[in-house]
């Protein structure tokens, strides 16, 4: 059990960081060298991608708790 709950967080972390990584590249999206219908097309990519990661890593830690989070 032990196992399973350190390889969820880690599981967790990593969606956690990826999530923080695309918010990262969305902001950068808004400040790129491109006309803006690409700009706002790349941020809410990024955004989008961002929402999903971090829903993920929730679902992932209410299974590791057993659904008490």
């Amino acid at each position: 059990m032990t196992a399973s709950i350190r390889l969820s967080n880690l599981i967790t972390r990593s969606l956690s960081s990826r999530a923080a990584a695309h918010r990262a590249m969305a902001k950068s999206a808004l400040f790129a060298d491109s006309s803006a219908s690409t700009r706002l097309k790349r941020y809410n990519h990024h955004i989008e991608k961002a929402e999903r990661l971090e829903a993920s890593a929730l679902d992932n830690a209410k299974r590791s708790a057993g659904g008490a989070v």
